[in-house]
């Protein structure tokens, strides 16, 4: 689990990677991301997780989220990031993979 805390921009693939390899990295079986500590995220943000995330990727296909305020959620939707990036209410029904 990646707990994605303060802004996320372009800027900030670096350390999402590190966090992602201190994770399991493709080791792992799927990736959960914690939104809760979410504060801002731009339009770069938003290419950086696609590039993370999208089909081929290093997180794909499993990557989860959950703690995502109604706004981001929302853009989640229209970026169509939700498609790379399942989206879960809680932290349990992310681990679990419970229907959303």
């Amino acid at each position: 689990m990646v707990d994605i805390k303060g802004e996320v921009t372009a800027a900030c693939e670096p350390v999402l990677m590190s966090a992602y390899e201190a994770a399991g990295g493709g080791a792992t079986s799927r990736l959960v991301l914690n939104f809760g500590g979410l504060e801002y995220m731009n339009s770069g943000g938003i290419g950086m997780l696609v590039t993370f995330a999208g089909p081929g990727q290093p997180a794909a296909p499993a990557a989860r989220a959950y703690g995502l305020s109604e706004h981001y959620r929302e853009i989640f939707e229209l970026t169509r990031l939700d498609e790379a990036i399942t989206i879960y209410d809680n932290e349990e029904s992310a681990l679990n993979g419970a229907v959303r």
